[in-house]
């Protein structure tokens, strides 16, 4: 399993956690996202590599950014 870390800025409350987790595991390989409200952190574990360019779009798809890293 590969595994990237991400931030995204602008989530409130589960729903944007489910938002967010739907979206990203629309993407082909992704086997697991887990999204940690309070930091906004987001992990991605995924069977092939996954593009950042990729997960920018789900995430933004469901409303919200990827904070500038």
């Amino acid at each position: 399993m590969i595994e990237a870390n991400y931030t995204v800025t602008g989530m409130t409350c589960d729903h944007c956690v489910r938002s967010v987790t739907e979206e990203i595991t629309k993407i082909g390989s992704v086997a697991d996202v887990r999204v940690d409200l309070p930091t906004g952190a987001v992990t991605v574990r995924s069977a092939e590599p996954v593009s950042a360019a990729d997960v920018r779009e789900a995430i933004e798809e469901a409303g919200y950014e990827l904070a500038a890293g």
